[in-house]
């Protein structure tokens, strides 16, 4: 990356900046993208793995945002990405009688209309107490008097951000995580770049280029003061907090949305599991490594438990996970008032910023930063193409699919295990199986997490750039939150998995394992502290 001039430096390696470095290296542009630390490290793989309009931002009139967004969220479900996202039913209870069903439901008719007279999705459906409950036996009979039940998406967060940046690498781009920027490269008043250090080897260069385009999540307001104008704050961070607990715990055919005093409470099913979330509390510390408290877990649990015949407790919780969300700052009092709409800012010449935003519409953010940098670029720029491009993994799916069973037999896997697969990886799949079928041995399940294949943890090294054990057990697989132990048990044969791909000896077997440990041993002792101030004092201690 230091031997050429690129016409676009992205810095940022989050769901924003791989979708901004695919936008531009699809227009023809020469481009490199760099990430401090792994791909959807931050806020990208520690979402509520939703692909959604954002009901709840119809009382707040926000309806452009919300018809954004669901036409992104058919573009995944139809051509971008139908391997990575999914269909999934809500049921909204309702408390009260008459004047809640009209209001909810004319704000569903509203959401569906907004979502276009082709949309793939189901239209909502009003439900009696007993078609609610039948739905969700889990439900107590008490906690509501009827229900609307409608369609939104979710997707692996984390594997739709790797997938894009993959797909940005086969159109051109230069990508290379673990790679920090430490400062702008100036030309007079023009940013003409990055210095950056590369964290595995300890050497710093420079990347110059045309334009440089800060995708950096929470970090915006530190790239501005880099760049000599960062005088006002633009982004408030929100904390937001996830339980997962196993599928068998909770009675649902469906997923819920429950209102709470502050928002919206999801129970979105997630494989074998539920994930329960989120919190929306303002957070003031490191933004590196946000993590839960107990009170965050306590307010989730409470929130569920209202309305569940037979409640959760700290024991049916297998896995926690918190993220950051990169709000626009504004005059609200609470973060739940901060609009999620995004800003594109050109502060200095040959530097452009992007913040804010929703998961949804990562390729809306990305085609406008695009946009701006073409501006500075000079006339000749193409238009964005990525409303049309199906990303790795996307085309040819459906055959695929199709000739699942085909493909089970052939590589000596159920039925059920090809289709998790393929919904993991889509039509690359076979990349993977080529793995399997050179050593049948990988087609064993992990110790300790055998929802994964021995293959998918040499492939996550192997093609998805994952350096590190927590980059496999935590985003390539989701192991880190699905198991009970974190992962801990798993953590041994996967580092000796990976060791052959990536050159490892026996003592970085040991160093990475002992690393996996401290991390999750620090977020557990986080997660029993009374507040954030507390469990950042844990977290610190403990690594």
């Amino acid at each position: 990356m230091g031997e050429k001039e690129y016409d676009v430096l992205v810095i940022g390696g989050g769901i924003v900046g791989a979708g901004t470095a695919l936008d531009a290296a699809s227009r023809g542009l020469t481009v490199a993208l760099i990430e401090a630390d792994d791909w959807a490290a931050g806020s990208s793989s520690r979402s509520s793995k939703l692909i959604h309009g954002g009901l709840r931002y119809l009382e707040q009139f926000d309806f452009g945002l919300v018809r954004e967004a669901l036409k992104e969220r058919h573009l995944l479900l139809t051509r971008l990405a139908p391997h990575l996202v999914w269909p999934v039913p809500f049921l909204y209870p309702l408390t009260h009688r008459f004047w809640e069903r009209f209001y909810v439901g004319a704000g569903m008719t509203l959401y569906d209309f907004l979502g276009g007279l082709r949309a793939v999705m189901p239209r909502h459906r009003h439900l009696t107490r007993r078609g609610a409950l039948r739905q969700a036996p889990a439900l107590r009979p008490d906690s509501l008097v009827g229900a609307l039940q409608y369609f939104d998406a979710h997707t692996d967060d984390a594997r739709l951000a790797v997938a894009i940046v993959r797909t940005a690498a086969r159109y051109g781009a230069a990508v290379a995580n673990r790679v920090r920027a430490t400062g702008l490269l100036r030309d007079g008043e023009r940013v003409v770049g990055a210095h950056v250090t590369d964290l595995e080897s300890g050497s710093g260069m420079d990347i110059r280029a045309r334009v440089v385009i800060g995708a950096v999540g929470v970090w915006t307001d530190d790239m501005l003061r880099l760049a000599g104008a960062g005088k006002n704050a633009t982004v408030r961070p929100s904390k937001g907090v996830h339980l997962v607990v196993r599928r068998d715990r909770l009675d649902l055919r469906t997923a819920l949305i429950l209102r709470t005093e502050k928002s919206v409470l999801f129970v979105i099913p997630w494989d074998d599991y539920w994930i329960i979330g989120t919190t929306d509390t303002p957070w003031t510390l490191a933004r590196d490594h946000p993590v839960a408290n107990h009170a965050d877990i306590e307010y989730i649990l409470d929130h569920v438990n209202a309305v569940l015949t037979t409640p959760l407790g700290h024991d049916d919780v297998e896995g926690v996970y918190a993220g950051l969300r990169p709000l626009i700052s504004g005059a609200a009092t609470g973060t739940e008032k901060l609009s999620r709409e995004h800003l594109v800012a050109n502060p200095v010449p040959g530097l452009v910023t992007v913040s804010g935003g929703k998961y949804t519409t990562y390729r809306v953010m990305a085609r406008d930063a695009v946009d701006v940098a073409a501006d500075e670029l000079g006339p000749g720029v193409p238009r964005s193409v990525t409303e049309r491009l199906p990303l790795l993994g996307a085309t040819g799916y459906e055959a695929v699919w199709n000739g699942r069973r085909n493909l089970a037999e052939r590589y000596g896997l159920s039925v059920t295990r090809m289709e998790r697969l393929l919904r993991r990886y889509g039509s690359g799949v076979e990349e993977l199986l080529e793995i399997v079928g050179a050593e049948p041995m990988l087609g064993e399940p992990l110790f300790a997490a055998p929802d994964y294949l021995r293959a998918e943890i040499v492939y996550a090294a192997s093609h998805e750039q994952a350096l590190h054990l927590s980059d496999v057990l935590a985003r390539r697989t989701h192991v880190a939150i699905e198991q009970r132990d974190r992962g801990l048990a798993a953590a041994p044969q996967a580092a000796a998995l990976v060791a052959p791909v990536l050159g490892w000896d026996q003592e970085t077997i040991r160093r990475e394992t002992e690393e996996y440990h401290r991390l999750v041993h620090a977020e557990l002792a986080a997660e029993r502290q009374p507040d954030d101030e507390h469990a950042e004092e844990a977290l610190l201690s403990s690594r």
